[in-house]
């Protein structure tokens, strides 16, 4: 195992970049640490729409394994596919979700309609030409179709059926682009799924605590919330792993659906499922997360700090499920 490279391949930033960008910068130095102390040896390639350049450097740097950071190309979620394609067309093993997995879990209507197809439940969604089917009294949320980190997504993005002005605005959106989902108000978690030699491990559950929240505001984890340490959502979402007797039978269901979510979707490496509970307690996927965060303060790391596991052992089981 020793001394085997290990390359970096993660998205070119952008000359002022955002910090959802500077947070693959973060993740990519937290794992070379892992990786050092584990005795590999690593690089870097900035990923660009420059194919031919990428191509020429993973061919001059020979890879043991790559590590897949690239969350979007050309700052978009629309193309994230296109790495784990020229890594799959080289033959060269990479961590993380296989493509196929990785562009159906990236395009939130696909993976909608595959969990409708295994029998997960999913909350309701709609295309924007398919505004006829929302109901009045209904609540719902626009959400973009394939960007990540919560981008474009805010309480500004919630609204009741019965609200003329906002249907109005959705008419002048791209419906390549964005669609419409039941916005279920209940209580939020994250169940963090991590492979390895062993099969794939469920980590301990984390419910997001909305905090003080008015009545009036909407219950969102967007950019905000992820991003902006200032501000109000990012100060009132905190994360708790801790639940109390009455909550155990939930938290089997929802370990059990995130397994099935791993094994139905094909899914490697590590991922994170998120779920909303309507008013009856029942659990509803919301989004199938692969490759997310593993920056030293993201929730899956957490999770696995949680379940007694360093970070290196969380960083060798990643590479280990590039090769199962």
């Amino acid at each position: 195992m020793k001394n085997k490279r290990v390359v970096f391949l993660y998205e070119k930033l952008s000359e002022n970049p955002k910090e959802d960008e500077l947070d693959v910068i973060r993740q990519m130095k937290h794992i070379r640490k892992a990786l050092l102390n584990l005795g590999y040896s690593t690089d870097e390639i900035p990923f660009s729409i420059d194919l031919d350049w990428v191509i020429k450097e993973l061919k001059r740097l020979k890879p043991w394994v790559v590590f897949n950071l690239v969350e979007t190309t050309l700052g978009t979620g629309q193309l994230l596919h296109i790495a784990p394609s020229i890594l799959t067309y080289l033959k060269i093993p990479f961590t993380g979700s296989p493509l196929n997995a990785l562009f159906i879990t990236t395009n939130k209507v696909l993976s909608k309609k595959q969990l409708n197809l295994l029998g997960i439940p999913t909350s309701e969604w709609y295309m924007l030409d398919e505004t006829d089917k929302i109901k009045p009294k209904g609540k719902y949320i626009v959400k973009p179709i394939c960007e990540d980190g919560s981008l474009g997504l805010d309480e500004n993005c919630v609204f009741t059926g019965n609200n003329k002005s906002f249907r109005n605005k959705l008419k002048k959106l791209d419906k390549k682009i964005y669609f419409i989902e039941e916005f279920i108000d209940g209580r939020e978690f994250n169940l963090s799924v991590l492979g390895g030699k062993k099969g794939p491990q469920v980590m301990p559950p984390a419910e997001i605590l909305f905090t003080d929240y008015p009545d009036n505001k909407p219950k969102v984890v967007g950019y905000n919330a992820k991003w902006t340490e200032d501000s109000f959502e990012y100060t009132h979402t905190p994360r708790t792993f801790r639940f109390n007797k009455k909550d155990q039978l939930l938290v089997k269901e929802l370990q059990s659906i995130a397994l099935k979510c791993w094994n139905d979707f094909d899914l490697k490496g590590y991922v994170r499922v998120d779920f909303r509970l309507n008013n009856d307690n029942q659990p509803f996927v919301l989004e199938i997360n692969g490759n997310p965060c593993i920056a030293p303060e993201s929730g899956f790391v957490a999770a696995t700090k949680r379940a007694g596991l360093k970070f290196p052992e969380v960083v060798k089981r990643i590479l280990e499920d590039a090769f199962i």
